[in-house]
């Protein structure tokens, strides 16, 4: 019985809360502070368009690298495949030059796992942005809604 006391006490203040907390413009001496939140919003959505169009811009650029970059890790294990292979059958200097050309082989597929990773990180960041427009898109329907419901609510001359 306690328990459910709390559990109503708690519920009604989270109620009061949030009906308090939210900003609602209801009436026409309130359409100042709506039409500076509604510049405002329209204002971080014109920014974050751009953002995402050159964050889309940019990943064009990153896949071409992660092309160029597969395709020079690839050259390079072929190169210190062959290399390996002659040294097996040859001598020191041989083997330094196959040492040499697997360390080259190591670094080109590391840069090319970075260019990957750089990839997925564009992709999460276009995601973000994607999802910070929508919701910046959504907070200017709702004040667009408000702002024709307080023009309906206006007496005409």
């Amino acid at each position: 019985m306690k328990n459910s006391i709390y559990a109503i006490v708690f519920l009604s203040l989270l109620l009061i809360g949030f009906t308090t907390h939210a900003q609602v413009y209801k009436t026409a001496e309130d359409t100042v502070k709506l039409n500076s939140e509604f510049t405002e919003v329209s204002n971080d959505i014109a920014s974050l368009t751009s953002r995402l169009t050159i964050a889309k811009n940019d990943k064009a650029e990153y896949l071409s690298k992660v092309k160029t970059a597969d395709t020079k890790a690839q050259d390079a294990a072929e190169t210190s495949s062959m290399q390996a292979t002659k040294a097996t059958e040859g001598g020191v200097r041989e083997a330094r030059k196959a040492k040499h050309k697997s360390k080259k082989a190591y670094h080109e597929a590391k840069d090319a796992r970075s260019a990957t990773n750089d990839v997925g990180d564009q992709n999460d960041k276009i995601a973000s942005l994607t999802g910070q427009l929508a919701k910046k898109q959504e907070r200017l329907d709702q004040l667009t809604a408000m702002r024709t419901a307080i023009y309906e609510l206006t007496p005409k001359q």
